[in-house]
Order: structure tokens, then sequence, then C-alpha cells
């Protein structure tokens, strides 16, 4: 007889909570085998194939393509130890919340009892596991299935919590946006009732209750009275009609046009912007730039090509003298601990780089760039960007960086002041290359003109450090012989 199991969205790692149903990769109704790719999801980093740890028919699938699922969510059922295709009552595409609803009711493919059945004491029961180890599941039998509460009625209107249980236990809440999101709102979490599965507060609840708030402090503010402390006094200290500032910009979006486009900040795209929020808010960085002439660079990587076997790319080059300039002035291979502060150096050089693809900015990062050549380097970051592109990065290729280059030349501008790649200490920009009046041993010539920016943290090292920096990078860039001391 078929038992019915429930495979849920995995925690695919690096603290990621939700994912966003890209494409199905299979119908209600067909058959999979173990370990095979279902669907295919954007994560915060990347395009992930999640594969499947049960074997058997799909009878149901959970999100249609472009919904935003959270981890522990179900993504699909099987039919195990089923081979025939599931009838048309088996379940078809339906929301999570239907699916909780069946598991609720006792009723349906995934009603508790039918999990049961599928315990490991079962005969047979290990042979259905998954070779491929995903975080919540085993790589020889399923893992346990948690029974899912369906939030009762009116639990989705974010009413604070009892004060008694409000002190009781940790705050249910895995996303750290959320937790950012009721900070900036001045909200509690203990006194909002989450709506996700075993009470998880979800973004959805917190924007509701800011929304819930921000209605009760205009009907107050209407006689001068702040809808957060009840206190009374002058507009301009509690926020406009007597709201905080993150109330009344929140009325402000409300009362955009129509007809104004709205996309939402999801996926990678979501992702970057945290960084860069995160980066301005937390990193005191300052930024300094010098032009130098890369006539020299360019004809030393021409005669390194001329002599045959794989080619050097002119960014492999430029990762090479960072690796070299690094070396010199660790003190930017940094990070900045706040917990416990205190900044660490880090042994290692990870280096990412800067890459535009059609899906946004991602920056896959080379492991152990100051032990590559600059042929290393060159094959490296060409099959980085080749997956970028393809958006086949794994979350291994994206994260844990310690420096970032950044050539933003090939826009076809000259300078910028990056953004540092948080929490990493520096990003080294690099501009155009482009013909230019300069002076050459004494006369004017035409030389081929770079602008070379370095943003670093000023908590890592001061002006002459990150000084000292750039004017290597530059003096490399300009005779590449002084490479020759480093190698």
């Amino acid at each position: 007889m078929a038992v019915v199991r429930e495979f849920t969205l995995p925690d695919l790692g690096e603290g990621l909570t939700e994912a966003t149903v890209v494409r199905w990769l299979v119908e209600v109704g067909e058959v999979v085998a173990v370990d095979q790719p279902v669907v295919e999801v954007e994560t915060a980093k990347a395009l992930v194939d999640v594969p499947c740890p049960y074997g058997g028919v799909v009878t149901a699938r959970f999100g249609d393509e472009g919904s935003e699922l959270p981890v522990g969510s179900p993504l699909l059922t099987v039919a195990v130890g089923s081979t025939a295709p599931a009838g048309p009552g088996a379940g078809g595409d339906r929301t999570p919340e239907e699916g909780m609803g069946d598991a609720g009711a006792g009723t349906g493919p995934t009603a508790p009892g039918a999990a049961s059945e599928s315990g490991a004491g079962k005969p047979g029961g290990a042979a259905e596991g998954s070779g491929n180890v995903l975080v919540g599941y085993g790589t020889s039998a399923a893992a346990a299935r948690r029974r899912r509460v369906r939030p009762a009625a009116g639990a989705g209107t974010a009413e604070p919590m009892r004060a008694e249980r409000a002190e009781e236990g940790p705050v249910p809440v895995i996303s750290p946006l959320v937790r950012r999101l009721a900070r900036e709102h001045g909200l509690d979490l203990r006194e909002i009732r989450g709506s996700g599965p075993e009470g998880l507060i979800l973004r959805t609840d917190v924007e509701r209750a800011v929304r819930a708030r921000s209605a009760a402090g205009a009907g107050a503010g209407a006689f001068g009275v702040s809808g957060v402390t009840g206190v009374t006094g002058a507009p301009e200290a509690a926020g406009t009609y007597g709201m905080t500032g993150a109330e009344s910009r929140t009325l402000a979006y409300e009362g955009l046009p129509s007809e104004a486009e709205r996309i939402p900040l999801r996926g990678m795209r979501g992702a970057a912007a945290e960084k860069f929020r995160r980066s301005r808010q937390e990193i005191p960085d300052a930024t300094c730039w010098v032009d130098a002439d890369a006539t020299e660079l360019l004809a030393a990587r021409r005669e390194m090509n001329a002599v045959g076997g794989a080619k050097v790319s002119l960014l492999a080059l430029l990762a090479r003298i960072c690796t070299a300039a690094l070396a010199r002035y660790p003190q930017l291979n940094a990070t900045v601990d706040m917990a416990a502060n205190e900044i660490v150096r880090l042994p290692a050089v990870h280096l990412g780089f800067a890459a535009q693809t059609d899906r946004g900015l991602v920056v896959p990062v080379v492991r152990d760039a100051h032990r590559r050549t600059a042929e290393g380097l060159t094959a490296e970051m060409a099959r980085l960007t080749e997956a970028a592109r393809t958006g086949q990065l794994g979350l291994a290729e994206l994260t844990h960086g310690t420096f970032t280059l950044n050539n933003y030349g090939v826009f076809g501008v000259d300078g910028s002041t990056p953004i540092i790649n948080h929490p990493e200490a520096a990003m080294l920009g690099v501009g155009r290359i482009a013909a230019k009046p300069w002076v050459h041993e004494g006369e004017l010539a035409v030389r081929q003109v770079v602008q070379l920016s370095l943003t670093f943290d000023h908590r890592v090292c001061d002006g002459g450090t990150a000084g000292g920096f750039l004017r290597f990078v530059a003096d490399c860039v300009e005779r590449p012989a002084v490479l020759l001391r480093t190698v």
C-alpha cells in the first residue's frame, strides 16, 4: 500500500529562510525517483534545483511559479511505493495553506495517520532514503513529519498576545529581515501573533501590525497625540499627524499613484539591496582614488598571450595585483566582529569580483586567490562568470569573500565610489582604460590611463594604510615588473 509523504522546502544553507519557486520540474501524477530534482527555486544567493528525497508518484504540488515560500513549508507530496499515476482527485496544485488544512483535518494525502505509517520501523522504509544531504532530511530515512498547525480564524490580524505569554520562551522568528522590519518600526515581536507554522512570525504579520498601528496613530494624531507613545506634543516631534517617521513614510507610500510599477525586492536583487543598506548603515567607509598609467600593463598582457597557451585576462592581472597588495597590507583583508568588538584579520584571500547578470549583480568568490597564478585566476574567473550568467553558482561560490574587486570600467565609466561588500573591509574599483594626455618620462604623450578607487572600512585601518595599498596597486599597474618582487 502506498504511503503519502510530504516534502517540505529544506534549509538550503547560509541562513536562508525563504525561496521563490521559479519553475516546476515535475507534474502531478508523474513518477519521480529518489534524488530527482523536482523544482527550481531562487534563493537570495542563486538558482537551486531541489532534489526530492522520496521516490514515487507526485500527488500534489504547493505554490505557483513566482510564489515565495518559507523554509519548512510544503513543496509537494509523494505516494511512496506507488508507480501508477495519481488520479484526478489526488491533489493537484494547491497552496501551502490548503495543504495545512488537510493535515489539520486528518484527511487527504497528508493526513497524520499516513505519515505515521511511514516510520523507520516499517520494513523497506530505509530503502526510500535520499543520498543527497538536505538540512532536515537524512541520507537513509525520511525525516519525521511535523504536524503543521493551521492558524485559527482571526490569527492573521496580528493581534497582541497576552502579557503573560510574552515572557515565555524565545520569540518565534527565523528571518533576520523580519526582525529588522520590526526594529525599524519600533514593534515588540513578543506582542505579535505569528500566522506561520507553529506560530512563526512572518513578514506579512509585521507589516499587518505596522498598518494597524498606523491607522490607530492617524486617528489619535488628529488630536495631536502620538499613536505610539500616547504623549501629546508638537507634530514635528511625533511625525506627520502625531505618528513616528516610519509610520508617516508608510502612509506616504500608500498615496503613490496606482499606475506606478512595483517590483518586489526578492531573491538575488533583494539580497543585494539588503547588503547595500547594511553596508551603508554599519560601515564607516571612506574612499581614496588615483589615476594610473596602464600602458605597460596592457603591453605585458599582450606579451604573455603572444607566447601561446591559455590567454591571461586583464581582470586576472588586476586580481593578482590585489593579492600582492593584500600580502603587503593585510589590515584590509579583514572583517569587524561587532559582537566581540574586535577586528578579525583573515589568513586567506578569498577574492570576490562583481559580475553583472540578467538576474542582477552577483559577486562570485575565488577561493585562495593568493595561491593562484595569473593563468589560474583567469580560468577560475571565467568558470565562475559563466556559472553566474547561467544561474548555476552554488552557495559556496557566492559567500565568505574577504576582499572584492569591482571592474565597473566595463560600463564605460571612469570612476565610482564602491559600496563595501558587507562584512568585508574594502573594495577596489577599476574604471575604464582610456587614451589620455599624460606626462611620460618628462614629455607629454598619449597613454592608456585608468582611475583606481579604494573604499575601505575606517575601523580596520587609517588613511595611511589605505593610501599605501592603493599606491602599491597603482605602481604595479604602471610598472608590472614590481610584481616580480613578490613572486
